[in-house]
């Protein structure tokens, strides 16, 4: 059985090159019959690749997936084969590192379509494969060619639009999962995973490879790798520290029924029930004084030594300026689950 499966209307520059490729219906992990139908039809002999399709070979598709069944399928390859825009078949057999566009954008489209979580599909080296683009009112465009493009909107009384200049789309250009509310749609990139019922404002932001499981208000920044549990509030202007962006391998979460408050920010992963107040920033290596329940100091440990440790409130003192950290457990337990396996 295969990894995945796409047919995708994309578009190309002026040399050929795949700029970008939208996927209305992605498939994962397609049956054995449709992989027959695709290897009859396109001649696909295995491997990853991504297929340009003429009209002619998508009607025939459309044809043979009818006959095992595929409709929605089969509907999707008889539209395509009207498409103006060029068209590719992509077949992932094995979630190895992408070698082509097409290929990226189907994984992108796996992780905002719900069907992979982040950190659940290979995207090492994805960077080379993603043009930096135009996007436009009309669509994208390769950077080398929107000048003319711009020229010609102006002769035929156009405007050309230009939204924004990034190797990333908004997502919701491609696909809107269901049960979300999102205020401003250009602050998600295409590959964020947006679980229902998160709500993401004006300010909030949701990277590719990172996201909300399920019900969240979403007002600062999640950046690339971070997921966010259910429950979980991240306050206006608050940050979370990516893999990209300082984390290193660190892979940094933030668990169920957690909150982090405006203008807060976190660089280690919190666990369940977790609090950060607001304007509090945490790194790994951020001198934390560990409160009992009479807030007398117990010890000073490394933010790190308290990475996915549940019912945590982090605080700082506002007359020494100390950063603390009590918990609903004493914290002498706290400390001795902490170096149980020193």
């Amino acid at each position: 059985m295969s990894f995945a499966f796409g047919i995708g209307i994309g578009t190309q520059n002026n040399q050929g090159e795949w700029l970008e490729v939208f996927y209305q219906q992605p498939v994962m992990t397609p049956d054995n019959t449709l992989m027959d139908v695709i290897s009859n039809v396109l001649e696909y002999k295995g491997g990853n690749q991504a297929i340009s399709a003429t009209a002619e070979q998508l009607s025939q598709l459309a044809n043979a997936l009818r006959q095992i069944g595929q409709t929605d399928q089969a509907t999707l390859a008889d539209k395509a084969a009207d498409s103006k825009r060029p068209v590719v078949v992509t077949v992932l057999e094995t979630d190895d590192t992408a070698s082509s566009t097409p290929e990226v954008y189907l994984k992108l489209h796996l992780i905002s379509h719900r069907m992979a979580k982040p950190h659940g599909l290979k995207l090492d080296g994805i960077f080379g494969l993603l043009p930096n683009l135009a996007w436009t009112n009309e669509g994208a465009i390769d950077l080398n060619e929107l000048s003319d493009r711009q020229l010609q909107a102006r002769l035929e009384g156009r405007t050309l639009e230009v939204k924004s200049v990034d190797k990333f789309p908004q997502m919701t250009d491609y696909v809107v999962p269901k049960g979300v509310r999102i205020a401003d749609t250009a602050r998600v990139r295409l590959g964020a995973y947006v679980g229902e019922g998160t709500t993401v404002m004006h300010e909030g932001f949701i990277n590719f490879n990172a996201g909300t499981e399920g019900t969240s208000m979403i007002e600062g920044r999640i950046s690339a790798g971070v997921m966010v549990g259910k429950g979980s509030d991240l306050g206006g202007g608050c940050s979370t520290m990516g893999t990209l962006s300082g984390g290193g391998n660190i892979i940094i979460a933030v668990g169920e029924n957690c909150l982090i408050g405006a203008n807060a920010g976190i660089g280690i992963p919190l666990g369940d029930r977790c609090k950060v107040e607001a304007g509090l920033y945490i790194t790994a290596g951020t001198k934390v004084a560990l409160l009992d329940d009479n807030n007398e100091l117990v010890e000073v440990i490394k933010a790190r030594d308290l990475a996915n440790q549940p019912d945590l409130l982090f605080r700082r003192n506002s007359q020494t300026g100390a950063v603390e950290c009590k918990t609903n457990k004493s914290a002498i337990e706290l400390n001795e689950e902490l170096h149980a396996n020193n």
